[in-house]
């Protein structure tokens, strides 16, 4: 089969690269700027894949194949134009084509847009998994929001977060395709009535709603080494009927434009705060505005080649990732209902049949609920539709478990109360025909912790699928130099097939891969020492060892647990100005969402103790501590292969998975972690002695809680724990505001410790003391390294996608053909 790839020449890419210039850009090389050429040859490399792109939904038209279809509200893409180079094989061609621009492609990379699309892992994993798909030749959509800024731009200000605007659009994007022929108009508010028709009794009828539209934007999702070329839809709101002049020609120059500004205001920022009834009611309208415009263009698309519904659940799974896109079940139901007419048994079957729900959380509070007031004033048909699938579901567990009302109870979609909510997760689970964790503790706890009552109802709906990466991203694009070391041990067939990596464990002992292995990561060291003067001002040492922790901050991924083994470093050089101290770089980098007031302050705190250490003559040369700004997939790339330590010390049954570990870990960072998420099973898969686990695990913390958990029994028994939150309390680092951390401090002690920080802080310690040990003898600790990125292949989202094939979704592979193969 040929390959489109295969006649990409830099003389073809700098030809199409010129020529946009000119017609695109309406530049010649004389006048044209650096963004110019970025632009110019980013559509150069676009047009390249439009013929896969084409061949690939031709071929899935013409095969009539299933398809999976990936409703996720958020996609952390990162940087797409050295992805696309690397996917479609054409580095060096690249390189070579700029030439003719008169620039070099690393002047062009960091141009290079990064779209606001997500957030942390939830948008991270489903860009591995899109990628994933394309390069398994997997019939494969991915559908999420074009929002217009997208998770904010995080800067400093005196130590705290402030959040900007996130402008990724103002300048263009080179990626997208705009799709306006596949406009669609999505409806809300308004009311339901009943059409009495003669003889056939009555139906329901959503009337007087409010319309917007919603304008496709597609970016192609290119596979690796492959023709398949999928696609990631993407939806913008805009206003059905947009500036009003005929309420500008009376003189009302506001409501002219107000009805514009509403319907944008939907596809404008990812996760709008909902801690005000207007912020919520966007946030759902937002969420519907995915799940509908979704459920639609699947239809629209099944009916180009299909009369009826009977073969949809054959061809289409619809793949919820979390509980955003819940109301899709809902969406679908109402068009097969409203404006198919199928009856409800069959409509029922159908949609079951056809969805599917990835579940993240097992935190109470992020099981995401919608009140029902809301509910009705928004999608008051929706609503009503809800009522009715609860009310058949109790019906049929009444039935099958009489007399069970406290099952009843917590298995409704509807929770009463002051307000009734409406629990989405419950909506998944009895709306889907599948339901998945996303790490084996995670799956197990899930069923036994969160839903067991819906486990014994569906006894086999639950399954697990651990998380993985896309190591074309996350190890050849991230750190080229250590690839083309494993490349020169063991060849490239690992670089298509991560399970192959493990054949490089048999170099973990010799004497020249390591070498080459601490050069590598030293370089890498060097690398990101220039980004964090860049971006803090700190010099730091590439010979210290770093010691990253990395992703969103949230209390029970215990920042603030890193920051307590700071301070008792900090006391025991302060005490002993002499004391023998491993010199370390910490590296944080994170974002707290803007209501998350205790969060912000931990950001504060390890500012404040930034400013304070990195400055102290006591500690110079053995201590700094950096927390780099707006961290994102672009810093994520610098610093991973940097690290030498992955900090993954969520509290013990409340991680889902985590796949930041399975980064870290893949380019040779050693994890100290909780025995919880998937730390469990990378630590099965690399070595239990070659991992650093500490602390309680889920079990233990049952015990904990259920004997009535004090903190403060820790702190009377550790002088050095008391220190510690006395640093804390006090706010040594900056004692003209003494009282900044005292919420810290009560967060910790008289407020219940509620992830349990002073119950792991003692083996958190120790478990840091085994880490210098080791880390003092180079040639074990990087036999250790190496042997965690040989046995990391499992770990590859490739196997993630072929479980969810396997046990989910039921796909088949279908290479696509291209040129003189299409028949």
């Amino acid at each position: 089969m040929s390959n489109f790839k295969d006649n990409i020449t830099a003389d073809s890419l700098a030809e199409r690269a010129l020529f946009h210039l000119k017609y695109s850009r309406g530049k010649d090389l004389r006048s044209a700027t650096t963004f110019d050429k970025m632009m110019c040859f980013s559509h150069a490399v676009r047009d390249m894949a439009v013929d896969g792109f084409i061949a690939t939904q031709r071929q899935y038209l013409d095969k009539d194949v299933r398809r999976v279809n990936y409703l996720s509200m958020e996609y952390l893409i990162g940087k797409m134009l050295a992805n696309n180079v690397v996917a479609l094989g054409i580095v060096e061609a690249s390189k070579e084509a700029l030439k003719k621009l008169d620039i070099s492609f690393e002047e062009v990379l960091a141009l290079d847009v990064e779209a606001g699309l997500g957030n942390g892992g939830l948008g991270r994993l489903a860009a591995c998994y899109l990628d994933s798909l394309a390069t398994k030749e997997l019939p494969a959509y991915g559908y999420g929001i074009r929002y217009e800024h997208g998770i904010f731009r995080q800067e400093f200000e005196n130590g705290w977060q402030k959040e900007r605007p996130d402008e990724w659009l103002a300048l263009g994007y080179p990626w997208e395709l705009v799709r306006p022929e596949y406009t669609l108009p999505v409806c809300v508010y308004g009311r339901v009535t009943k059409n009495f028709r003669p003889g056939k009794g009555a139906n329901d009828v959503w009337q007087d709603f409010q319309v917007f539209e919603a304008v496709p934007f597609d970016l192609p999702i290119i596979g690796y080494g492959v023709n398949t070329v999928n696609m990631l839809r993407l939806w913008k709101s805009q206003p059905a009927e947009g500036f009003r002049l005929d309420v500008f020609n009376q003189g009302d120059y506001v409501r002219a434009v107000e009805e514009k500004n509403w319907a944008e205001n939907v596809s404008k920022v990812l996760y709008p705060s909902d801690y005000t009834y207007a912020g919520k009611e966007l946030r759902l309208i937002q969420e519907y505005f995915l799940a509908s415009c979704s459920v639609r263009d699947i239809i629209r698309r099944y009916k180009k080649t299909h009369r009826d519904f009977s073969q949809f659940a054959e061809k289409n799974v619809i793949q919820l990732n979390d509980t955003h896109p819940t109301l899709a079940i809902v969406e679908l139901m109402r068009v097969l209902l409203d404006e198919e007419h199928i009856p409800w048994a069959q409509a029922w079957d159908i949609t079951v049949n056809t969805f599917c729900y990835t579940n993240h959380t097992l935190l109470a509070e992020a099981l995401e609920k919608w009140t029902v007031d809301l509910l009705q004033r928004v999608l008051p048909r929706h609503m009503q539709i809800i009522f009715e699938i609860n009310h058949r579901f109790l019906q049929q567990v009444e039935i099958n478990h009489p007399g069970k009302g406290e099952l009843m109870r917590k298995v409704s979609l509807i929770e009463e109360g002051a307000h009734k909510q409406v629990r989405m997760a419950n909506l998944c689970v009895v709306g889907s025909n599948k339901v998945n964790g996303v790490s084996a503790l995670h799956s197990e706890l899930l069923k036994t912790e969160t839903m067991p009552e819906f486990d014994t109802i569906y006894p086999d709906k639950f399954t697990n699928v651990t998380n993985g990466i896309t190591h074309r991203r996350w190890l050849i694009k991230a750190n080229p130099e250590l690839s083309e070391l494993i490349s020169k041990k063991i060849g490239d067939d690992w670089r298509k097939d991560l399970s192959q990596l493990e054949k490089f464990q048999e170099f973990a002992t010799n004497k020249a891969v390591q070498k080459r292995f601490r050069e590598i990561k030293r370089e890498k060291k060097v690398e990101l020492c220039r980004v964090i003067k860049e971006l803090t001002g700190y010099l730091v040492s590439p010979d210290s060892q770093f010691d990253v922790q990395i992703k969103r901050l949230h209390m029970y991924k215990r920042q603030l647990l890193k920051a307590m083994h700071i301070i008792h470093l900090y006391n025991k050089i302060k005490e002993n100005p002499a004391a023998q101290v491993q010199p370390k770089t910490f590296i944080f980098a994170a974002k707290a969402a803007p209501a998350y007031l205790i969060a912000k302050s931990v950001i504060k705190l390890i500012n404040t103790m930034a400013e304070c250490i990195n400055n102290d003559v006591d500690v110079a040369g053995r201590l700094k501590v950096v927390f780099l700004p707006d961290y994102n997939v672009s810093l994520a790339e610098k610093i991973i292969p940097a690290a030498d330590i992955s900090e993954q010390i969520s509290t013990a049954g409340l991680e889902a998975s985590g796949t930041g570990n399975m980064k870290l870990s893949l380019n040779g960072a050693l994890t100290v972690g909780t025995w919880d998420g998937a730390n469990i099973e990378i630590a099965q898969h690399v070595g239990e002695e070659n991992i650093f686990i500490f602390g309680n695990r889920t079990e233990d913390l049952a015990k904990l809680r259920s004997k009535g958990y004090n903190p403060r029994t820790y702190v009377e028994k550790s002088e050095d724990l008391q220190g510690v939150l006395e640093a804390i309390r006090n706010n040594i680092f900056d004692p003209s505001q003494p009282d900044l951390f005292k919420d810290l401090y009560n967060e910790v002690t008289e407020h219940g410790d509620f992830y349990f920080y002073l119950a792991d802080y003692e083996s958190y310690i120790k478990c840091n003391e085994e880490v210098d040990k080791l880390y003092a003898t180079p040639a074990k600790w990087t036999e250790k390294t190496i042997l965690n990125v040989a046995r990391m292949g499992w770990f590859s989202s490739d196997r993630s996608i072929q479980d969810y094939c396997d046990d989910i979704w039921h796909l088949e592979r279908t290479p696509v053909k291209t040129g003189e193969d299409i028949d």
